[in-house]
């Protein structure tokens, strides 16, 4: 990071302005030197005394060398609009962020195809187990998952990346360096192994709540495709949908029970034209990627217990408590053992806790 970047982040002045002034002059270095090196643009100081102002006030004003002093010391790393390594899918609009700060491997988002995946953060035993099945197989196809590392969801979709060695991108309400929820810290350090986490809030900038509206857009920016899992009438994650379709991306929601207020917004979606997710050929319809399940490529030992539940479970969706009731197993042991047979790719999870296998999935949901 250089001091340049830090500083041309702290003037507050929009990204629209912000960028087509480094288009000009193509680095914050040189923007300084024009600015306050040689006391300002002369058009700037006449025409735009405000903004000029603002140049000086943020060069003054911020301890700039203890917080490149602090960037250094905790791995921050900052890179503006003209690097060559700037998202290329943020390029497209004007309201991007001029400056992103980030943490790990930033190179790497514009290498593949990616996804963002977001939804409730009180999202159901449904939502999970969605969120872990769809974002494993995006891994492993080598697609990049995107999402907020908030609670629910979004975490739920970055930990299968990260187990499945998959490249993901968490981006942040808050500056890089301050972890929320708390609770997300091994998520955090975890998906830094490979991955990145990224912002455009200055460091120690706490998660306001006016923060994340503003870092939506740029969870959707980076994506090819935004699915969304579970949202409520007023869930965040439609705000993430609508910046999707501002920028001309494809959304995907999945549909869920009308009785259930998590599937309002999902539902709303689909009712106004987004694609509906029932499968994931659903979404390789739409990515130009061929779908292969590496998944199932290899065939997984099961236990007793599973062969005993795939046995009762055939092409026909089977409601858990019957599958309970059939094997004799407890709810929540038989939880934890659909989770896993999901996870082998021996079953799939459809609405309203119903389970079919794997192999007669697609006919059942299309």
């Amino acid at each position: 990071m250089n001091i340049y970047d830090l500083w041309f982040a702290c003037v507050k002045i929009s990204n629209k302005l912000k960028i087509s002034i480094l288009k000009k002059f193509k680095s914050t270095r040189e923007v300084y030197i024009h600015s306050i090196y040689n006391d300002g643009f002369t058009f700037l100081r006449k025409s735009y005394p405000k903004i000029y102002d603002e140049f000086k006030k943020a060069w003054n004003s911020y301890e700039l060398e203890n917080m490149l002093q602090y960037c250094s010391t905790n791995g921050i790393n900052a890179i503006n609009f003209c690097d060559t390594v700037y998202p290329a899918r943020l390029k497209n609009y004007e309201d991007s962020p001029a400056v992103l700060f980030y943490k790990g491997n930033i190179k790497k988002l514009n290498d593949n195809f990616s996804v963002s995946i977001v939804g409730a953060r009180d999202c159901s035993l449904y939502g999970k187990n969605l969120a872990t099945l769809i974002s494993r197989e995006v891994a492993v196809n080598n697609i990049s998952v995107i999402s907020g590392m908030a609670r629910g969801v979004d975490s739920y979709a970055q930990s299968a990346a990260v187990e499945k060695n998959g490249y993901t991108c968490a981006v942040l309400g808050s500056g890089v360096d301050v972890i929320y929820p708390r609770q997300n810290r091994k998520l955090y350090e975890s998906i830094l192994k490979g991955g990145c986490v990224l912002s455009e809030f200055v460091p120690k900038t706490k998660p306001y709540p006016y923060n994340f509206p503003l870092r939506n857009r740029i969870i959707s920016g980076l994506s090819d495709v935004v699915i969304v899992i579970e949202a409520g009438d007023k869930s965040g994650a439609l705000i993430t949908a609508s910046c999707a379709l501002e920028q001309g991306k494809d959304v995907m929601a999945v549909p869920g029970s009308i009785f259930s207020s998590k599937s309002r917004g999902t539902n709303k979606l689909i009712k106004d034209g987004a694609y509906v997710f029932t499968c994931l050929e659903d979404l390789f319809d739409i990515l130009p990627v061929e779908y292969i399940n590496k998944t199932c490529e290899k065939k997984h030992k099961l236990s007793c217990k599973e062969e005993k539940i795939c046995s009762v479970i055939g092409h026909i969706p089977m409601h858990i408590d019957e599958i309970s009731r059939t094997t004799n197993v407890d709810i929540k042991r038989l939880y934890e053992l659909l989770f896993e047979l999901q996870l082998k790719g021996e079953i799939m999870c459809l609405a309203g806790n119903y389970y079919v296998k794997a192999e007669g999935s697609e006919s059942i949901t299309r």
